[in-house]
């Protein structure tokens, strides 16, 4: 005989009775907003300091000239609050959150790299950097900022509530990315792509939920706009085939040398300026701010910052760049890393990939709205060959240009930078995450 299922009516007392199951759920929910709400705080800090460091630029000859004082200092600043206080706050957070959700791992280590106190460790370092006019961004650290909100929310949960330390971090960094960029889904398939190779997710549904909230916080602040506008992304027609072929090949290439470059510098060659990291960190971190410091001077400012300006005068065809300015954005963007400061590269890499996207179009004679879909290809194509993500990089650029006209360019394009971002390089955050240890647990 066929089984009864209960009827609606029992299925809705049944869950009403469930009482410490709705409290677990309120509580995660509840935190999916505080984390939200944490990463729109960062948003605004983060600007906030942008705006001030052009502040400082804007003071006339005078204020450009300053700013060769101002960010060494301020990076020396930035490295000893680091070194002192939150060492596992260094770089961009996201390889601490995957050495944090190795299941092998005690608490206390655990909680040294992500927890509620190193996320707003993490604000104001990330702040003071983008205060000092580096080549970083915030959307790398918001993975360790939102997964350290998140999983505070452990301690007020029931044992029933099936959630551990590691779906709650799951959930917190895919909902910061989600806040970060104002894109859910995003958040989502970062989640699914590069949180949950190992394992998972039990009772995945509250985790989506959590993500959503979260995005859904980003979006009541910062209204349900891209990042760049509702751009006018044109599809990919046969007269772009080869140019958009140059880009993938370009970008993916490039993306590969800046993720080993990463790499190599943070676990050092048997070579001087590795020597000198060493041995003298500060001053090494002040030659880092000072060489960022004249390549802003050079480019007029704009290689400073996460670059989201640029990129998107770039996008509009309103801006007149150095040839030298994608060069320049990455090596930028390489010192600052290489400096220690704590700092993402999410969006610098779409700034570069903006630029190579940029000047292959103008080599090959294309302007204006013409060069949007390879600008956009250069974004997908060079974040996919850095992060190691095709499918996170691809839903990202997509939502944020608004380019579903070319969702197979977008997604092709992604694929291919991947492929030959990993004939040069491994997962750059997996190597990353991978050097973390011995971090002594917190006393």
């Amino acid at each position: 005989m066929r089984q009864q299922h209960p009827g609606f009516g029992r299925q809705v007392l049944q869950e009403l009775t469930l009482g410490r199951q709705w409290v677990d759920r309120a509580v995660l929910l509840g935190f999916a907003v505080l984390t939200g709400g944490v990463v729109v705080g960062f948003t605004l800090l983060a600007e906030a300091a942008i705006e001030a460091f052009r502040a400082v630029e804007s003071w006339g000859p005078a204020g450009r000239y300053l700013v060769l004082l101002w960010t060494p200092l301020l990076t020396v600043g930035v490295l000893w609050c680091t070194r002192r206080y939150a060492p596992a706050a260094a770089g961009s957070g996201i390889p601490q959150v995957l050495r944090a959700l190795d299941d092998g791992l005690d608490h206390a280590r655990r909680s040294a790299l992500v927890s509620l106190r190193m996320s707003f460790q993490k604000i104001a370092l990330v702040c003071g950097g983008l205060l000092a006019g580096l080549s970083i961004g915030r959307e790398g650290p918001t993975v360790q900022v939102g997964a350290g909100v998140m999983s505070a929310a452990q301690r007020w949960l029931s044992p029933r509530a099936g959630l551990d330390a590691h779906d709650l971090m799951v959930a917190g960094a895919a909902a910061g990315i989600a806040a970060a960029f104002n894109t859910p889904l995003g958040g989502i398939v970062f989640a699914l792509e590069q949180l949950t190779r190992r394992r998972g997710l039990s009772h995945s549904t509250w985790v989506i939920a959590a993500i959503v909230m979260a995005g859904m916080v980003s979006v009541a602040v910062f209204g349900n706009e891209t990042y760049f506008g509702r751009l006018r992304v044109q599809q990919m027609n046969w007269g772009l085939w080869w140019p958009g072929l140059c880009v993938a090949v370009c970008s993916g290439l490039a993306g590969g040398l800046f993720a080993r470059l990463i790499v190599v510098s943070a676990r050092g060659l048997p070579d001087r300026f590795t020597q000198w990291r060493s041995d003298h960190p500060y001053r090494f971190a002040a030659g880092c701010g000072l060489a960022v410091a004249l390549i802003g001077l050079v480019t007029g400012g704009a290689t400073a910052g996460a670059g989201y300006l640029t990129t998107r005068q770039l996008l509009e065809g309103q801006t007149d760049l150095p040839g030298v300015y994608t060069l320049l954005k990455f090596c930028a963007t390489w010192l600052s890393a290489w400096s220690g400061v704590p700092g993402g590269v999410f969006a610098p890499s779409l700034a570069i990939g903006a630029g190579i996207g940029h000047d292959i179009a103008w080599l090959s004679g294309m302007s204006g709205e013409a060069a949007i879909p390879l600008i956009a290809l250069g974004m997908v194509g060079f974040l996919a060959a850095t992060t190691g993500g095709p499918i996170t990089a691809f839903i990202i650029v997509m939502e944020m240009v608004s380019g579903h006209a070319m969702v197979l360019s977008l997604m092709a394009c992604a694929l291919l930078a991947s492929a030959f971002s990993r004939l040069i390089t491994r997962s750059m955050y997996d190597e990353l995450a991978a050097l973390l240890f011995p971090i002594p647990p917190r006393r």
